[in-house]
C-alpha cells in the first residue's frame, strides 16, 4: 500500500513539473525595451544647405552617390569587399550563430552509446589461477527539463547576442564607408593644396628672377633679391610636407580597402577636384536617427542579452529535474556462442538543487549589476549619438560660411598680388609689397582648399552621425558584404 502511494505521489509530481514546463515559465526579469526621451527636433537651427525635412532612406543609405564622384563610389565598393575589420565582424556573427545553436541544444535529450571489454586474472598460491571476462554495451539518454526557464533564458541571451553582432557589423560598415570617403577627400585636398603651392612657386620664381635682373641692372638693391629668395625657398619647403601627407592619405585608403599600402598611388595620382556636396541635405528628427544608428541598436540588444542572463543566474536558485534512461547488454564471453546476454534497463528522474551553494545569489547580483551597466551604456550611446549629430550640423553650416569668406579673401589677395607685381616691375613700389601679397595669396589659397575639403568631410561626418550607409547594401539585389553574414 505504501509503495502504491509513493508511486502515485511520484506521478503527480512529474505531472506537475511537466505542466510547469509546458506553461513556459521562466524565472528572472522579462525584457522591456527602455524608454528614451528625445527632443522633437534638433537644437541647432539648420544652416546653409540643411533642411529640417525627413531624410530619404534611399539617399541616406547610399549617401556617397550625392557627391557625384564615380571613383569614390568604386573605392567604397572595394572597401566593402576587402576591409579586414568588416570580415572580422562577419566572423563574429558566424560565431554567435553557432553559440545560439549550442544554447538551443540544451532543450533536447543527450544520447550516448558506450561499450566495454574487461578482462581479469587472479593468481593464488593455493589453487589454480582464475580468469574472467565481461563485455557490455549500452545506450544512455539524459534529458534535463527546463522547468524554470534557465535554458530559455540562455537562448534569449544567445539570440540577442547574435542580433547585437548584426548591428555591430552595420556599425563597422557605417564607419568604414565614412572613413573611406574622408580619406579620399583628404587625398583630393592635398592634391589641390599641392597644385596651389607649385603654381605659387612658379610665380615666386618669376619674381625672384625679376628682382635679380633689377639688382644687376642697378634699378634695385640686393635686399629685394634676398627677400624674393627666402620667399621662394619657404614655399618650396612646404611642398615635401604636402607630398608626405598625400602619400599617407593614399596608404590609409589602401589599407581600408584591405590592400597593401602603395597599391592606390597610380590610380589616384592624377589630381581631381574635391567632391562637392549637394545643394540641400535633409537631416530629419532625432527619433529617426536613434532608430537607424547601428551603435544605439547594438547597445539595446546588448541590454536585452544581459537581462536574459539575469534569468539564467536566477534559475540556479531552483531545483533541476533530469530524466535518465539506459538500455544495456552484458555477456561473459564473445567467443562462446552458448554464453548468454543479459539485458539491463534502468531509468527514472533525478532532482538536484544547489540550495546550499554560496555562489548562487552573488552570481545573480553580478548579472544584475551587469544589466544596470548595459542600461547605462545604452543611455550613453543615445546621448553620444545626439551630440555627434548636433556637432556635425553646426560644423557643416559654419564651415560653409568660413569657406565663403576665404573665397572672397583669396580673390582679393589674387588681385593684390597681381597689382603689386605690376607696380614693382614698373618701379612704382618696393619688393616688400610683392612679398606680403604673395605670402597672403598662398596662405589664403591653402586655407581655401582645406576648407573645401572640410566642408565635404563635415557632410560625410553628418551622414555617418545620422546612421547612413548600411540599408541599401543590405537590400541590394546582388549579394553584398552585409548579406554574406
Amino acid at each position: 500500500m505504501n509503495a502504491l502511494c509513493k508511486t502515485i505521489a511520484t506521478k503527480r509530481v512529474l505531472c506537475a513539473v511537466l505542466a510547469v514546463v509546458l506553461a513556459g515559465c521562466a524565472v528572472g526579469p522579462d525584457y522591456v525595451p527602455p524608454e528614451t526621451s528625445l527632443p522633437p527636433a534638433w537644437h541647432s537651427e539648420p544652416g546653409d544647405g540643411l533642411i529640417a525635412e525627413p531624410t530619404d532612406p534611399k539617399t541616406l543609405s547610399a549617401w556617397w552617390t550625392t557627391l557625384d564622384d564615380p571613383q569614390l563610389s568604386s573605392l567604397i565598393e572595394r572597401a566593402v569587399a576587402g576591409n579586414l575589420d568588416l570580415k572580422t565582424a562577419r566572423s563574429r556573427i558566424r560565431e554567435s550563430r553557432a553559440r545560439r545553436s549550442v544554447a538551443k541544444g540544451a532543450f533536447f535529450p543527450t544520447l550516448n552509446t558506450t561499450g566495454s571489454a574487461i578482462s581479469s586474472r587472479t593468481d593464488t598460491n593455493v589453487g589454480p589461477d582464475t580468469r574472467g571476462e565481461v563485455y557490455s554495451a549500452s545506450f544512455d539518454a539524459e534529458w534535463e527539463l527546463d522547468v524554470f526557464g534557465g535554458v530559455r533564458r540562455s537562448v534569449e541571451a544567445a539570440q540577442a547576442d547574435l542580433e547585437a553582432n548584426d548591428e555591430n557589423l552595420r556599425d563597422v560598415l557605417v564607419s568604414l564607408l565614412a572613413e573611406t570617403a574622408l580619406n579620399y577627400v583628404e587625398v583630393r585636398s592635398f592634391q589641390a593644396r599641392l597644385a596651389a603651392a607649385e603654381a605659387s612657386l612658379q610665380t615666386q620664381d618669376e619674381s625672384y628672377q625679376l628682382a635679380l635682373w633689377r639688382s644687376e641692372a642697378g634699378l634695385d638693391d640686393e635686399l629685394a633679391v634676398h627677400q624674393a629668395r627666402y620667399n621662394l625657398e619657404n614655399t618650396r619647403s612646404k611642398i615635401p610636407t604636402l607630398r608626405t601627407g598625400l602619400r599617407e592619405a593614399m596608404n590609409r585608403l589602401a589599407v581600408l580597402l584591405g590592400e597593401e599600402p602603395g597599391n592606390l598611388h597610380a590610380e589616384l595620382e592624377k589630381p581631381q577636384a574635391i567632391p562637392v556636396p549637394p545643394a540641400e541635405v535633409a537631416v530629419g528628427v532625432p527619433a529617426d536617427m536613434i532608430r537607424r544608428r547601428p551603435d544605439v541598436r547594438r547597445a539595446e540588444r546588448e541590454l536585452a542579452a544581459q537581462t536574459a542572463r539575469v534569468g539564467v543566474a536566477t534559475a540556479n536558485l531552483y531545483p533541476q529535474l533530469t530524466l535518465n534512461g539506459s538500455i544495456g547488454l552484458e555477456t561473459l564471453s564473445l567467443r562462446e556462442p552458448s554464453s548468454a546476454w543479459t539485458r539491463t534497463i534502468s531509468g527514472g528522474p533525478r532532482i538536484s538543487w544547489a540550495i546550499f551553494d554560496p555562489a548562487v545569489r552573488p552570481s545573480i547580483e553580478v548579472q544584475s549589476a551587469l544589466q544596470e551597466q548595459a542600461l547605462i551604456q545604452y543611455k550613453a550611446a543615445v546621448l553620444d549619438s545626439l551630440e555627434e549629430v548636433e556637432n556635425a550640423l553646426v560644423a557643416y553650416a559654419q564651415e560653409q560660411r568660413r569657406r565663403d569668406n576665404l573665397r572672397q579673401a583669396t580673390e582679393a589677395a589674387q588681385a593684390a598680388a597681381e597689382l603689386a607685381q605690376y607696380k614693382y616691375q614698373a618701379g612704382l613700389t618696393d619688393f616688400s609689397n610683392v612679398l606680403e601679397a604673395q605670402r597672403s595669396l598662398l596662405s589664403f589659397q591653402d586655407q581655401l582648399h582645406q576648407s573645401d575639403g572640410t566642408v565635404t568631410s563635415n557632410l560625410i561626418r553628418l551622414y555617418k552621425a545620422l546612421g547612413g550607409g548600411w540599408t541599401s547594401l543590405a537590400a541590394a539585389p546582388q549579394p553584398t558584404a552585409v548579406e554574406q553574414f
